[in-house]
């Protein structure tokens, strides 16, 4: 009995050593991110990809919303440190160049949104820029903001969680 305690105890601590510390499924709990991962799917999240490489722009990484801190998002990386980020009628221009994203949807292409016009920012270092592909439909960093109504336009390098593999 206490072998088989054991067994149960080491099986348990085990998973959750390779939940926490190496990845896992995780369930894409919104459309923010459609057509590239669709709502309710499970994606593979690896938590060790950023201790081998760098976050890059175009990755799609977890981590804790920056306006309800139990709450996870998924979200690509569209602004790196010390680039220029700035939306003009829906389109992003990355370092004053128009963006590239062959990803990216607008289901609501004649309506001009929050967010679909923004002033140029600049990523500050260990700082991310995050945006969803279903654009009119994700809330992210043209829209976010604090409980006092400052907007948060970026999140911190140090809380993500891993890189979404789809």
């Amino acid at each position: 009995m206490k072998r088989l305690i054991f067994l149960i105890a080491l099986g348990l601590a085990g998973a959750y050593f390779f939940r926490h510390y190496v990845g896992g499924l995780v369930r894409v709990a919104s459309g923010s991110m459609e057509p590239t991962l669709e709502l309710n799917s499970f994606q593979w999240l690896n938590r060790w990809y950023y201790y081998i490489y760098p976050i890059d722009r175009g990755d799609i990484i977890v981590f804790p919303s920056p306006v309800d801190r139990n709450k996870d998002l998924i979200k690509r990386v569209i602004g790196l440190p010390g680039d220029s980020v700035q939306i003009i009628n829906k389109e992003v221009f990355l370092n004053y160049k128009k963006f590239n994203e062959p990803y990216v949807i607008h289901k609501r292409r004649n309506e001009i949104l929050v967010g679909d016009n923004m002033q140029e920012v600049i990523v500050p270092e260990n700082s991310l820029f995050v945006m969803g592909d279903n654009r009119d439909f994700s809330e992210d960093s043209r829209d976010w903001k604090d409980k006092n109504g400052k907007h948060i336009y970026f999140i911190s390098v140090d809380s993500v969680e891993g890189r979404i593999f789809h």
